[in-house]
């Protein structure tokens, strides 16, 4: 074992004309204006730099304090503006660049602190970082760059490839593969048992979860999210797919790739989830049913049957989009269109009264 390396974190210092330079962007204002931090644009301090995504923050472009502001290349100031202005393509997608940079400017940890376990048959690469209170099990590898922060667990034959990050307090049961360039966490679960029992007898027999997880490359597991192992075969979240936290996915269950998927989400055993979709917060998604490709879920939703692919859908039971905004409508009307009914009864009885003398 090594010990920790410590580092000191610098300060990041550029000028207007530098940033603007990397994005391929225009400078209006002082290109030698310094800035070094980042700032949403209503909290703007001088040394910020900022950016104008959403036309509804329009009016803090006049107001904030802070030194710069990323702007889109068609943006023309209705009054004068004390920041400089760089105009980009794209803020919002420059200021994820930044962010980015920034974030591999940070220390990065390194080494093995003194009291992880590590077993002797672990394959754990020199250039991997383990923290303080890691449990690394049999068989296990760990390739190159992954950080493996205290108090994760790896049991044994797990897998874990290059330039991951394993935040504390991760568990990965036994034979689970992690690709790589993966982030998974605080407190994330992978590879638990799959939700499966066997009623028998006005009880439930357990039925073994002898599969696994398989967890793909440029994938990210947010805090408290768990996958379950599947019963048999591999419950696999395939490459760049994100979820967010306390997110459920079941045994044998498919994520397809590129796909994010917001907090609370529950994906129930045997399920199919195609590539490049988008489903919102707190959607339920039945067991043994197939989402097709770039499919969007609005949150809040419930999926009992198959989706075609390219659907936009909202609801409970999900219904094409267009179709739940006019329920929507009709339901905010119901008190009127309950009113209507009432007198066209009455209009209706008088009628027929008249034609019966």
């Amino acid at each position: 074992m090594h010990d920790i390396i410590n580092y000191t974190e610098e300060e990041m210092d550029f000028s207007v004309g530098q940033i603007a330079s990397l994005l391929h962007g225009e400078v209006v204002g002082d290109e030698k204006t310094k800035v070094n931090n980042l700032s949403k644009i209503e909290e703007g301090k001088p040394g910020c730099l900022s950016f104008l995504a959403n036309e509804k923050y329009t009016h803090f472009v006049y107001t904030t304090e802070a030194s710069a502001i990323l702007v889109r290349r068609d943006f023309t100031p209705e009054h004068e503006v004390k920041a400089a202005l760089i105009k980009v393509d794209d803020p919002y997608s420059c200021i994820a660049l930044l962010l980015n940079m920034i974030d591999q400017m940070r220390p990065k940890k390194g080494g093995t602190d003194k009291e992880c376990h590590i077993s002797g048959s672990a394959d754990v690469s020199a250039a991997a970082y383990i923290g303080a209170f890691a449990y690394i099990g049999e068989h296990v590898s760990v390739g190159e760059n992954t950080r493996i922060y205290p108090q994760a667990y790896l049991g044994d034959n797990v897998k874990v490839g290059k330039n991951c990050i394993i935040y504390p307090g991760v568990k990965i049961y036994r034979d689970c593969v992690i690709g790589n360039n993966v982030i998974i966490h605080a407190g994330a679960v992978i590879g638990a048992d799959g939700f499966g029992f066997a009623p028998q007898n006005g009880s439930y027999m357990k039925i073994a979860q002898i599969g696994n997880v398989v967890i793909e490359d440029n994938v990210e597991i947010g805090a408290n999210t768990t996958v379950d192992r599947a019963t048999m075969g591999s419950t696999r979240v395939k490459h760049g797919t994100k979820l967010d936290n306390l997110i459920q996915v079941a045994h044998n269950v498919e994520v397809g790739a590129n796909t994010v998927i917001a907090a609370q989400a529950g994906i129930a055993g045997s399920a199919k989830v195609g590539d490049n979709c988008m489903i919102g917060g707190q959607v339920g998604i039945a067991g043994h049913i197939s989402i097709g490709n770039r499919v969007n879920i609005g949150a809040q939703s419930g999926i009992p049957n198959h989706v075609a692919e390219n659907s936009n859908i909202l609801g409970t039971p999900a219904i094409p989009i267009k179709d739940f905004a006019r329920q929507v409508v009709l339901l905010k009307r119901l008190p009127e269109l309950n009113e209507t009914v009432k007198r066209l009864q009455k209009e209706i009885e008088r009628i027929t009264d008249k034609l019966n003398e």
